[in-house]
């Protein structure tokens, strides 16, 4: 899957597509707005990407000092609540 597809599949589908991998689960749903979903995933994953996806979470929530611990236990830089669709992007081609 491209991150294009990603993205025409969370605008135009009501569902995510089957068999996805958690960490690309996790992002249909950020983009199609169910971040209690997708929280859940994030929380579940014990890994730098489930961290980064946290970080993304707390930050289009505006949880900034949640976001920037997440960002820190992902190793990755902090950002701005103005970079959420750059951010979303910059983990789906990581990740895809």
């Amino acid at each position: 899957m491209t991150l294009a597809e990603l993205k025409a599949s969370a605008i135009k589908d009501a569902v995510p597509p089957k068999g996805l991998p958690p960490e690309v689960r996790a992002l249909w749903l950020i983009k199609k707005g169910e971040w209690d979903a997708a929280h859940q995933i994030a929380q579940d994953m014990a890994t730098p990407i489930g961290s980064w996806l946290h970080a993304l979470l707390h930050l289009i929530e505006g949880d900034l000092g949640n976001a920037r611990y997440w960002f820190l236990e992902a190793g990755r830089p902090v950002r701005k609540l103005s970079q959420v669709d750059e951010l979303w992007d910059e983990i789906a081609q990581e990740i895809l």
